[in-house]
């Protein structure tokens, strides 16, 4: 799976999920509910998360782990460690998408396109319904769903589900345009920390060429 599912350019893994542990009130709210107070109520958080795509044919393919974190509104560190070594960063203002076996890294703007992402929904800015349609998809094994659907059809994905257990976003599932699937599981979620500034900087290491 690669990060063009977030930012429809540029190749590694996606999106990145960062979610908050909210008030018991919300374990019985809707899907929809719990995503709002969520995009409300957390301006910053860190966590792990497990991905897996699932090919067209319903095989599985690529897996991968790491770490990611955010501060609203649009900084973000998705940082894969496993199995290799891929990190995106963004300011703000500009993105990086780095290769550390390839040694190369590419610099890309932030545009209005972002909106339209995944990564949007849960670090962007809180006009969802700008950019998506939602709607509740009900419970499944203790697990409130929602689907988001973009209003653009050049997002480069086809919809989102979304799972949600007492406040807390447990599993995305990102359908892209070719009919395959990534699926996340977040975990170790700490929400609202005070999150150095400089993980949200980056700076291309000697030898590594910069593509922008």
């Amino acid at each position: 799976m690669n990060l063009s599912h977030i930012f429809s350019a540029a190749r590694l893994s996606v999106l990145f999920v960062i979610v908050l542990a909210l008030c018991p009130s919300l374990a019985a709210a809707s899907a929809i509910e719990q995503l709002r107070s969520f995009a409300t109520g957390t301006t910053s958080a860190r966590g792990e998360f497990l991905q897996q795509q699932v090919r067209a044919n319903g095989r599985p393919g690529e897996a991968s782990s790491g770490t990611f974190a955010f501060t609203r509104p649009g900084r973000f560190r998705w940082e894969v460690l496993k199995p290799f070594e891929q990190l995106v960063v963004t300011d703000g203002e500009r993105v990086h998408f780095y290769d550390k076996d390839l040694k190369q890294v590419t610099v890309r703007k932030v545009t209005d396109a972002v909106g339209a992402t995944p990564a949007a929904i849960l670090f962007g800015a809180n006009d969802l319904e700008i950019n998506f349609t939602i709607k509740d998809l009900g419970v499944s094994e203790g697990v409130e769903w929602l689907e988001a659907v973009p209003r653009s059809k050049e997002s480069g994905f086809d919809r989102i589900r979304i799972g949600f257990r007492s406040g807390l976003p447990i599993a995305m599932e990102v359908l892209d345009s070719f009919g395959q699937t990534t699926r996340f599981v977040f975990r170790a979620i700490d929400r609202n920390p005070k999150l150095d500034a400089g993980l949200f900087r980056f700076t291309a290491p000697p030898g590594v060429d910069v593509v922008q």
